[in-house]
């Protein structure tokens, strides 16, 4: 077994058990936020990725997440979402040490070459996602905007937007139509090959909700990671396949959801980050409160 960190054999010798060969090889997969991600080949030649709930305060919640995974992978099983399959899951960490879902290996990787094709094939990807009927709903989505969060951030160039922005959340949500949601739909969970889209990867926070929730993810993460021009691109173009109108309330909220809570870092930082972040939001509530 080559480049095997020593927390990690625990877990490896159960994904080892389970599928029923020695794991030969393994590499981290990077740009996990929550979890530590391993791509791992089994000596038949078997390819796997093993999630590890290893980060807090994920890790604390990792049972609830990884069996919301497991759960969203059997839902979409039929479907034409290009969703990993879950092979095995070990909730509690009884043999993995931490809470462990073992699942398929989609083809393809991430991408940030994003033109409007492939915006257009986001968004696409995203109306498939929202037209899946679960037997049973899962859970009602959570705000990520939390009340604690409502601070201006000291680094802003536009102190009244955000308060603006705090202002309009705590006010009425509009009403929606319940929607089965990603609910952390960005072009981090996507992996493409030869141009198209090969797999949507992470799924423990699927719920139900509106969808514009999930395309306004989807929209600050590209503004924060590629600028405002890209977001707004993806905006336009899941427009042309929604089956509803935005409502800007969405967009505030999410954007809103990436600032950190009092005294804790926010998990995309960089000063080129924030400053994207900052226009977005100035830009959204132009929108929201012309």
């Amino acid at each position: 077994m080559t480049g095997v960190p020593d927390p990690r054999v625990e877990a490896l010798t159960w994904a080892a058990t389970v599928l029923g060969a020695p794991v030969v090889d393994v590499a981290e997969l990077t740009g996990a936020l929550t979890s530590t991600m391993l791509d791992i080949t089994a000596g038949d030649g078997t390819r796997a990725v093993l999630r590890l709930m290893t980060e807090e305060p994920w890790r604390h919640h990792g049972a609830e997440l990884t069996r919301r995974e497991r759960r969203a992978m059997h839902e979409l099983a039929s479907t034409r979402v290009p969703a990993p399959r879950s092979i095995a899951l070990d909730a509690a960490g009884d043999s993995a040490g931490v809470a462990a879902h073992l699942m398929t290996r989609l083809p393809g990787g991430p991408t940030r070459h994003l033109d409007d094709g492939a915006l257009a094939a986001m968004a696409d990807a995203l109306a498939v996602i929202h037209a899946v009927r679960p037997a049973v709903p899962f859970r009602t989505f959570q705000s990520w905007a939390w009340e604690a969060k409502w601070v201006v951030p000291p680094w802003t160039a536009y102190p009244r937007s955000w308060e603006r922005a705090f202002d309009l959340l705590a006010g009425e949500a509009p009403t929606y139509v319940p929607t089965f949601l990603h609910r952390d739909f960005s072009h981090r969970n996507l992996l493409w090959r030869d141009g198209t889209i090969s797999g949507v990867v992470d799924w423990v926070e699927a719920s139900t909700g509106p969808a514009w929730l999930d395309a306004a993810h989807a929209a600050t993460n590209l503004a924060l990671d590629l600028g405002p021009d890209r977001a707004r691109a993806f905006v336009e173009a899941y427009g042309d396949v929604a089956t509803d109108a935005p409502h800007p309330y969405w967009f505030v909220m999410d954007a809103v959801g990436f600032l950190p809570p009092p005294g804790k870092q926010a998990l995309f930082g960089r000063d080129e980050q924030l400053t994207r972040l900052d226009a977005w939001l100035h830009d959204l509530l132009a929108w929201a409160c012309p």
